[in-house]
């Protein structure tokens, strides 16, 4: 009798063999490196829609018989475009799927895309949320993009986004965590266990001042094809504290470094998740997941993507920011985070985007 496949998130080998069954469907074929230890990364198409406005399709109808309504013009990517900050648009990917019954996908920005303040979403046919593709979908996928504090260089084939695909059930308990932090530590502090594992934020470091970075508001375009080529002082302002707290600007966008260094087992995979919306006037905004193996070794901390809302608001040391949500994988990944492949985050603390010269 064949063996119930397990729950879980789906690891490399099991991508690859979803790719080779025509489950993701694509329209060039994906090349080394693309397919991640717990994820795959979604490449941009060669036409991007300059539209009014965020949208989503809606139940039984799809996105390309939206986009009349509201595109404004269309840009040809073969050659590199810039996308305007503040301005929005919707990009075809070149990948689509036919997902078994069994299967439901979730996606994320990429963590350097999170850092340049670049928010993508991915939406779908019949999606009336985003980043959420249900069981059985079968069609096309596309990135939204609305750049925030920079305006970017693109071109097809970037990958700004990751699709993570799971069997059934896989988020760990509350009791399931705090057993696995008695037998092998996964954070380097007493944990804070609440529907994940607690983050806070980092204003007294160690060594130094240097808490974190600050936007310009009148910055260059960043390249997102070019890694470790912007000068940093160009795009952002150093923030250094003495008193382990920072007053964050409205409108302003931050990047922090958590307290906590954690671990992602190899038989887990993560995804960070706001602890509480009422904490303050600011929302912390998580790109990216955390796959098998990351801080495997030596303990990683996270990077915090922060936006003040309508007011100023005293941040504080240690004050909890975000949770660490952890599921199971369905079986273990063939490559670990950092250990067999080329990770630009392992083993970080206060770190900017790969773009940026170090």
């Amino acid at each position: 009798m064949t063996q119930p496949a397990a729950n879980g998130v789906l690891p490399d080998s099991a991508i690859s063999t979803m790719i080779d069954a025509g489950q993701i469907t694509t329209a060039q074929p994906i090349p080394d490196g693309q397919v991640q230890p717990a994820s795959l990364d979604l490449r941009l198409g060669h036409t991007a829609y300059r539209v009014r406005a965020s949208f989503l399709a809606g139940a039984n109808r799809a996105v390309a018989d939206r986009l009349p309504e509201f595109t404004m013009h269309e840009m040809d990517l073969s050659q590199g475009a810039v996308l305007e900050k503040g301005c929005v648009y919707v990009i075809p990917l070149m990948e689509g799927l036919a997902l078994p019954r069994d299967i439901t996908a979730v996606c994320n920005a990429k963590s350097s895309t999170g850092r340049v303040d670049c928010l993508t979403r991915v939406i779908a046919d019949g999606g009336v949320e985003f980043d959420r593709i249900p069981a059985g979908y079968a069609g096309p996928l596309y990135a939204e993009i609305c750049p925030r504090s920079f305006s970017v260089k693109i071109e097809p084939g970037l990958r700004l986004n990751q699709i993570r695909f799971r069997r059934g059930h896989a988020t760990l308990s509350d009791a399931d965590l705090a057993a696995r932090h008695a037998e092998t530590p996964l954070v380097n502090v007493a944990p804070l266990i609440d529907e994940g594992l607690g983050f806070s934020v980092d204003l007294s470091p160690a060594d130094g001042t240097l808490v974190g970075y600050r936007a310009k508001p009148h910055a260059g375009v960043i390249d997102l094809t070019q890694i470790g080529t912007h000068p940093t002082r160009d795009y952002w302002e150093e923030l250094h504290s003495t008193n382990g707290q920072i007053i964050l600007d409205p409108g302003a966008f931050y990047i922090l470094v958590s307290r906590e260094a954690v671990t992602i087992p190899p038989d887990c995979a993560a995804e960070m998740a706001p602890y509480l919306a009422m904490v303050g006037e600011f929302r912390v905004h998580y790109a990216g997941f955390f796959d098998p193996g990351f801080g495997h070794g030596t303990p990683a901390r996270g990077v915090l993507e922060v936006r003040c809302h309508e007011s100023p608001f005293v941040l504080e040391h240690g004050q909890t920011v975000g949770r660490l949500v952890y599921e199971a994988m369905a079986a273990p990944p063939a490559q670990l985070y950092g250990a067999d492949i080329a990770s630009n985050y392992q083993g970080q603390g206060l770190k900017l985007s790969k773009h940026f010269k170090p």
